[in-house]
């Protein structure tokens, strides 16, 4: 079986994306094929895509961190032909073939089925951005954070992670200051749930004290460095902060004043190997109580033949929100 597929090559260290007609292979023992209907472009992917080793070793390479779908054929006992099913995570568009292809096959025990109250593309608005988001809101809550007790900022907030995470925190009922540097997208983020907007260069000046002034009760970062860093120092006593990127940086300059003498808690958010019964939760809660799909602002669907275009604006600093990917399977 033949299937369309974003297809990365490399030669001499040259990469090179095509859209490909590619062939299945035969389906392993306690895998099953998944013919995609959706996926989504996040980060991770478009690293993918031009040629990142720590993401992808090996190429070719189809990326995709995301597929939701139907179950084509199933070699396992956890799933039958035409489940509608979702999935992030694990290995999948980093060295397994991914959802900027037709179909994938994977391990079954990637696979979480669809709740029946999600769509197919609903989830995929989600994807593993709102899914890590969620997994950041669900440590804040259960930290004990509730609407009352304070403010809680959202670092790169008009990116898949931060826009969902406003959102979801919005929903929830607590006050949200989006930090971002696309101050022409303010009125966007007042129409998906912050009450405040602040420039990202006036909370990263925050950093350079040794504690800043206490001025939200937890926090969600998404992109790391000096981001973070000025996060936690100006998170008020007994707050949180959740972190969960790195695309400002990979390293932390932050002394232990925040931690011993506010009892500040920093959470590391994984959304890769995460619990399947956790997974579960999360995408129950995303499909029931958690559910903005039909609030949320920042999103665009595409084919196949628009990806590479957005793949670049995302590395250009260009892209905002969540942007779904629909293939158009031949009848």
């Amino acid at each position: 079986m033949q299937y369309k597929a974003l297809y990365i090559t490399e030669l001499d260290g040259v990469f090179t994306k095509e859209i490909k007609h590619l062939e299945s292979q035969e389906l392993k023992p306690d895998h099953v094929r998944i013919k995609v209907l959706f996926s989504s472009l996040n980060y991770k992917d478009a690293l993918s895509s031009t040629g990142n080793k720590g993401v992808t070793r090996n190429y070719p390479h189809v990326p995709g961190i995301d597929a939701a779908g139907i179950i084509e054929e199933s070699r396992s006992s956890l799933f039958n032909n035409s489940d509608e099913v979702i999935v992030t995570g694990y290995d999948l568009g980093m060295n397994t073939d991914g959802g900027f292809g037709a179909f994938i096959d994977v391990p079954a025990h990637w696979v979480v089925k669809k709740p029946s109250n999600l769509s197919l593309k609903d989830a995929m608005l989600y994807g593993t951005a709102g899914f890590t988001a969620a997994l950041s809101v669900k440590k804040i809550v259960d930290h004990g954070v509730k609407p009352e007790s304070g403010k809680i900022l959202v670092t790169g907030a008009t990116g898949g992670v931060g826009s969902i995470a406003m959102g979801l925190l919005s929903h929830l009922g607590y006050q949200v200051v989006a930090v971002t540097g696309k101050e022409q997208l303010k009125d966007q983020l007042i129409q998906n749930g912050a009450c405040e907007v602040l420039h990202r260069d006036a909370l990263t000046q925050l950093g350079a004290k040794m504690l800043a002034k206490p001025m939200w009760i937890a926090a969600v970062d998404t992109v790391g460095g000096d981001f973070l860093a000025s996060a936690v120092k100006s998170t008020d006593y007994a707050g949180c902060v959740t972190c969960c990127g790195n695309v400002a940086s990979p390293d932390l300059m932050l002394n232990v004043y925040p931690f011993i003498l506010r009892g500040v808690t920093l959470y590391g958010i994984d959304s890769v190997q995460c619990d399947m019964t956790l997974r579960t939760k999360i995408w129950d809660l995303l499909s029931e109580e958690w559910a903005i799909t039909e609030k949320f602002k920042f999103v665009e669907t595409i084919t196949l033949s628009e990806i590479e275009s957005r793949i670049e604006m995302m590395l250009e600093g260009k892209h905002s929100g969540r942007t779904i990917l629909e293939h158009h399977h031949e009848k």
